[in-house]
């Protein structure tokens, strides 16, 4: 087969038509799920852009390869899944967004098409300063709003239009070959053209749930996190937050046209029976659930991911709720040219057996977050309904997926939920292995460390790096 590989940025996993949400409106990937299977428990390796990408790209754990945080990105020092394709002379390109350090690194494509990488290839190196961490007062990010147009949004329609331009151009029966079409939305600023915010009435939305205006006392570990910049300080009042959440909403129906263009030009170019699609985003968006905002947290607004297969072989509307992950995405892709899915040494598997219906050794869920706010490491780990986040000298929360899927209730100091905690914490062992929880952290951190000093000194890092979103000018 081929392989279309769409990603997103910061798409929750449940705000799709397809999963149920009353409101989101995503015709596209409706029907490719409906000729396709869609897992209801898929995570990021790491709630925030570039350590999710890196470990999309090789296949990789964070803590395994050490791409922590928005300043240490790829630079192709790990082999990933696009070195593999190259080796067997397969072609792999990538149109828009990847998020690595640079084009000029060897990061795995042929050709990268309007690439879009972090700012100045240095990133947000502000954000690695954590020892401790500094309260900047309120956020930036959420100052545009609203209807308009924004730079954002003429990137994904050019890299729409570019994405379907390259497949009419591959002649069919020209396989394999593996496309990378990265997309910036439903990613702030939470600006969408008016059609598109006029689809979510004010009045039909809800306020955002668990607010800490409404008592909810949040966890001190991700309140560490928003304190740094207090994203809910920039809305002055309810109906603002609601104006951001439809806006959030609009940016995903925006993608969902952009990747309707997509996939007719892929059918139009007679590709559609010889090739997988693959969609998934790199994390998703906490929209005001308990009073965050953006990702970088463990809750599953901002670590649960969409993710949908749909190709030859994959069975018609089908649902998988087993914990899967971005990292599987390396495997799978070799599966599909018809490599071996587990040469490269990967941490992930093939998602191809699964979603053909063929019963897989069960695996935890699994997630981890070193980067801008935290005071420590944060792990999630999953193991059939039961979610634990484990925090570095912090107390954990504990949610079972099935009885309380918006996670609003933690049962982590619950007597009769002892022996789940130990067995979870256990779980997290084994992923982690050689390595402890605190051994991670301090890795991280010392990582951190070193960066800091590269660009003289703590004063200095915190001055350097864009304060937001990676300007499209750097692609």
């Amino acid at each position: 087969m081929n392989v279309l590989l769409l990603l997103s940025d910061e798409h929750d996993g449940r705000a799709l038509g397809c999963a149920g949400h009353p409101k989101v409106h995503t015709p596209a990937l409706d029907r490719l799920a409906a000729r396709g299977v869609r897992w209801t428990r898929a995570w990021t390796p790491s709630p925030i852009c570039v350590p999710a990408r890196a470990a999309l790209a090789t296949g990789r754990w964070v803590h395994r390869i050490g791409f922590w945080d928005n300043a240490h990105a790829y630079d192709g020092r790990v082999p990933g899944w696009g070195h593999a394709l190259q080796a067997a002379g397969i072609p792999v390109e990538s149109v828009g967004k990847l998020h690595f350090r640079s084009g000029d690194d060897p990061t795995g494509f042929d050709a990268q098409h309007v690439p879009m990488h972090i700012a100045g290839g240095v990133g947000q190196v502000w954000g690695s300063v954590r020892e401790p961490l500094v309260h900047q007062g309120p956020s930036p990010l959420y100052t545009e709003v609203g209807a308009g147009t924004s730079q954002y949004n003429l990137y994904d329609l050019a890299v729409a239009e570019r994405a379907a331009a390259w497949l009419a151009a591959r002649p069919p029966g020209s396989s394999p070959w593996v496309l990378q079409v990265g997309f910036v939305a439903p990613h702030f600023p939470l600006v969408v053209p008016q059609r598109y915010l006029d689809r979510f009435p004010l009045a039909g939305i809800p306020r955002p749930k668990l607010s800490p205006r409404d008592g909810h006392r949040q966890h001190p570990w991700p309140a560490a996190h928003d304190g740094v910049m207090h994203h809910d300080a920039a809305f002055a009042d309810d109906v603002a937050r609601r104006r951001a959440i439809a806006a959030y909403w609009g940016l995903i129906s925006f993608l969902d046209d952009r990747i309707a263009l997509v996939l007719a030009a892929l059918e139009t170019a007679g590709h559609q029976e010889d090739t997988l699609v693959i969609y998934a985003s790199d994390h998703g968006e906490n929209a005001g659930a308990r009073g965050f905002w953006g990702k970088s947290n463990l809750y599953r607004e901002a670590a649960g991911i969409p993710l949908i297969l749909a190709g030859p072989g994959v069975p018609a509307g089908a649902m998988r709720s087993e914990h899967v992950n971005l990292i599987d995405l390396a495997p799978t892709i070799l599966d599909a040219v018809g490599l071996d899915p587990m040469a490269a040494g990967f941490d992930g598997v093939s998602l191809l057996p699964s979603a053909r219906g063929v019963t897989v050794a069960a695996r935890p869920g699994f997630s981890e977050y070193h980067a801008v706010g935290s005071p420590s490491a944060g792990f999630l780990i999953a193991d059939g309904p039961w979610k634990l986040h484990h925090y570095v000298g912090y107390p954990p929360e504990l949610f079972h997926l099935d009885e309380d899927p918006d996670e609003t209730s933690n049962r982590a100091d619950e007597p009769i939920c002892a022996d789940v905690v130990a067995g979870l914490r256990a779980r997290l062992h084994a992923v982690l292995a050689p390595e402890t929880p605190d051994q991670v952290d301090a890795r991280a951190k010392a990582d951190q460390r070193v960066l800091i000093e590269r660009f003289g000194g703590r004063a200095h890092a915190l001055a350097t790096g864009t304060p937001g979103a990676t300007p499209v000018a750097n692609g």
